[in-house]
């Protein structure tokens, strides 16, 4: 009997039998329907194409979306408002003229903005998240409050309206693309990105449908800032949940800081320094998405001066990729050159528990509890590293070692 097709399938389950001269057996279900429906706006493969945090967030997410762009229709024609339309007296040079100045301090924010903080978004990309939804629901609030304010104050609250909206785009852009590349497991992150603009779009619809009859219904400043405070408190709830529900497994300063406070609570437990049971979901559950006690530490993000780093300082880091200098109680890491990731991590548990760490022990450790230690979250600014002369006095060159 020759070769024949029993049956195909898809990546997303959907499935097809077919007899035997090679045609379909039976049409397609309802199941292959809705699973070709969510292969639109979903990746294919879902859910084993993504982490096990990508679905809670996605939720979440498309319920912020669709409060803001609510609270966004509101806010647009308050700035219609604000530009003089609908008034006789107003002209439309005067619009286009404050529509230009707005948007040029959003431009200049943008760039100032993005070489202050480019560096710490990736690390902290669930602050930087969420940061960007609170300064464009505060940029709501001043385009909404602009109509009520005489002409100066006025062209200052749009401005500064500008300049917060141009904050939300860089940080929340840049944040987004950090938790997009965490969602993707399987180098899907360009489809991940398309798929989440097709989520992002129906959503926005939907959003536009409800907020026009919220246009035609709500009236009057203090109806509009009633349900400006509703949306955005919708809006920074669902937001809230959303982050806090993605489970990075980078190390970041707080992560790091409240494994080691595990860790050291727990040291009895584990005396071999292996600390596998400290998984990513349980530090993000007890991560804060926007203020934390920070320790007084930090790494060396400018070239060293005059007494930063002293002879006794570089004695007691001998033969190790790192130097603490500590000063009026805070600590300065100095990475050595070729410092790898991992002593990165230890450099600051040793600054953070002033106890050194084996980093074969935890590289072992973190990588068993699903950490990723090939990615250097700690330092979020300009990266500095020394050359230090090891040898033993001889001034010979192999006594010299870079670190």
């Amino acid at each position: 009997m020759p070769p024949r097709l029993l049956e195909a399938c898809n990546d997303s389950g959907a499935s097809q039998t077919y007899d035997e001269n090679g045609k379909p057996l039976v049409p397609k279900t309802i199941q292959n329907y809705a699973a070709e429906l969510m292969d639109v706006f979903l990746p294919v493969g879902y859910p084993d194409s993504v982490t096990a945090d990508y679905t809670p967030y996605q939720v979440y997410d498309s319920l912020q979306a669709f409060s803001s762009t609510i609270a966004g229709l509101l806010s647009s024609r308050a700035v219609l408002q604000g530009f003089g339309v609908g008034e006789s007296g107003s002209s439309a040079t005067a619009a286009v003229l404050l529509t230009v100045l707005q948007e040029s301090t959003g431009r200049l924010a943008t760039i100032l903005f993005a070489h202050r903080c480019g560096q710490a978004i990736q690390p902290e990309c669930k602050f930087y998240r969420f940061l960007a939804d609170i300064v464009n629901d505060a940029a709501l609030f001043l385009d909404v409050l602009a109509p009520a304010l005489p002409t100066y104050p006025k062209v200052l609250a749009l401005c500064a309206a500008g300049i917060l909206r141009a904050l939300c785009g860089i940080s929340g852009g840049a944040a987004k693309a950090e938790l997009s590349a965490h969602f993707a497991k399987n180098g899907n992150l360009a489809e991940l990105n398309a798929k989440d603009g097709s989520q992002e779009t129906v959503i926005s619809l939907l959003g536009m449908l409800v907020g026009s009859v919220f246009l035609k219904f709500v009236h009057g400043r203090n109806a509009v800032l009633a349900w400006m405070v509703i949306l955005v408190s919708i809006h920074l709830w669902t937001n809230y949940r959303a982050v806090r529900s993605v489970q990075m497994r980078t190390l970041n300063k707080q992560r790091l800081t409240i494994m080691l406070k595990e860790l050291n609570a727990h040291r009895a437990r584990v005396p071999d320094g292996m600390v596998d049971w400290l998984h990513p979901n349980e530090i993000a559950a007890k991560e804060s998405i926007l203020f934390w006690s920070k320790p007084k530490i930090s790494f060396a993000d400018r070239l060293p001066e005059d007494g930063d780093i002293t002879p006794d300082d570089l004695s007691e880091f001998t033969n190790v990729p790192y130097v603490i200098v500590t000063r009026n109680e805070h600590k300065t890491i100095w990475l050595k050159q070729h410092a790898k990731d991992i002593d990165v991590i230890t450099a600051w548990a040793q600054a953070c528990s002033q106890q050194p760490y084996i980093p074969s022990i935890w590289y072992r450790s973190l990588k068993r509890a699903g950490w990723d230690v090939q990615t250097n979250a700690l330092e979020t600014g300009s990266r500095i590293r020394i050359v230090v002369d090891e040898g033993s006095g001889s001034g010979d060159e192999e006594n010299k070692k870079e670190i």
